[in-house]
């Protein structure tokens, strides 16, 4: 996520500068056509603007629709997670409130410590590449690679924090790690119910938080695992560079009609154009999908770095981790 007021126009400008460069490079091909084929066929290749501009408006539209979607999906995960900050709260808060009896300060870390245990599972598993995402943009050295291997190998890493070396075991043999710690984190109340540790109402309220972690973590793979679908995602692009291939021609008949010498403005203007349309299309594209560890998206390691702060103050643990800062105006 970034973090500045705003992104700088130069910033802006080199993330998505190809399609200008090309842009002006293909302009300046189709007016030196242009005028080769003028002066030896006396013949105009100039197309009139109107048509071409009612296109414009079409793909204009159809963009601004791809991107308001995508931003729902970007908007929703956020909401999500900010969900899970607040039942986080709570489910610590009735840990500690909820058990009693001996060894209930052991008993109220270790459940407290699996949740973060799940969340930094459900952050790992909702770093992993699909296809369909942008895989090289991510934020070098930050984020987790897709091979298996190093996945696990972080993973495990990361857990050994919080619970033991069997459970650590058990979980990572599973297909999702982060849904059997919440099944293990239910086992766990279950076992201390049993033992009157606390009574039948405040199983059940803890029961249902956990329930809600279940529906958070769903909304969340499904947001990762269902990809903005790819006929709106594709036709947009497509649109794009259907207009784009038409502009210097719309241009010409305008420029055409001036001063000869004006017909030379046709390159640095469909440059400009095309750029801006392509800009809509590219930050759409990567609005889709808010979890795949690029630079805008949903920064889930430090709000989970914020619950566990929360979390272990509860417990008036010690050696809290300091929040993650932003570096470089990004929070991942």
């Amino acid at each position: 996520m970034y973090t500045k007021r705003n992104y700088g126009f130069w910033m802006t400008f080199n993330w998505s500068k190809m399609p200008f460069i090309y842009g002006i490079i293909y302009a300046a091909v189709i007016v030196a056509a242009s005028y080769l084929i003028k002066s030896y066929f006396n013949f105009s290749i100039a197309m009139p603007w109107q048509p071409i501009s009612v296109i414009g408006i079409a793909v204009a539209f159809y963009l601004g629709f791809k991107n308001n979607a995508s931003y729902d999906r970007t908007w929703e995960a956020r909401k999500i997670w900010g969900g899970i900050v607040n039942n986080s709260r709570s489910f610590g808060s009735a840990t500690i409130s909820f058990i009693e009896g001996n060894d209930s300060n052991n008993i109220q870390k270790k459940i407290i410590y699996r949740h973060i245990a799940w969340l930094t599972a459900l952050r790992f598993q909702l770093r992993l590449s699909r296809e369909w995402e942008h895989k090289r943009e991510g934020i070098a050295g930050v984020y987790f690679p897709e091979a298996s291997e190093k996945y696990h190998e972080n993973l495990q890493l990361e857990l050994s924090k919080y619970i033991g070396s069997e459970e650590i075991a058990e979980v990572l043999a599973m297909a999702n790690p982060a849904a059997q710690l919440l099944k293990n984190q239910n086992v766990y109340l279950k076992e201390i119910y049993n033992k009157s540790y606390f009574n039948d109402f405040r199983h059940i309220e803890l029961f249902k938080l956990i329930s809600t972690f279940y529906d958070d973590q769903g909304r969340s793979e499904r947001i990762k695992n269902f990809p903005f679908p790819r006929q709106y995602a594709s036709v947009a692009l497509w649109q794009t560079f259907i207009f784009a291939a038409l502009i210097p021609f719309g241009l010409l008949d305008i420029f055409m009609n001036t001063d000869i010498s004006n017909t030379w403005f046709v390159v640095p203007f469909s440059g400009l154009i095309i750029w801006i349309f392509f800009l809509m299309e590219k930050i759409g594209d990567y609005s889709e999908n808010p979890f795949e560890g690029a630079y805008n998206d949903i920064p889930i390691t430090s709000i989970a770095r914020g619950i566990e702060i929360d979390l272990r103050q509860m417990l008036n643990d010690t050696d809290i981790p300091a929040a993650i800062k932003s570096e470089h105006g990004f929070l991942m």
